[in-house]
């Protein structure tokens, strides 16, 4: 599956910056057993990830629902 496809819909904001690392390669296993503290933490990877969805949202790739924290794609990006 594309990161496109497994954020065609409203996604928790923990579990969307999981599924970039995935498609990065920089994070494996299961979510969240395995990185949960990645996304519930002040740390370097977790805070990367997060301000790497933030900048596809500014750019037009993603929506962000602030309200919620919750990303999906934008279904004409790709």
């Amino acid at each position: 599956m594309t990161l496109a496809e497994e954020l065609a819909g409203w996604t928790d904001s923990d579990y969307a910056a999981y599924l970039l690392g995935s498609h990065l390669g920089v994070l494996t296993g299961d979510f969240p057993r395995v990185n949960k503290h990645l996304f519930w933490t002040d740390n370097r990877l977790g805070n990367g990830l997060r301000a790497a969805l933030l900048a596809l949202a500014d750019g037009g790739v993603l929506e962000w629902r602030e309200a919620d924290d919750q990303f999906r794609w934008v279904s004409n990006s790709g």
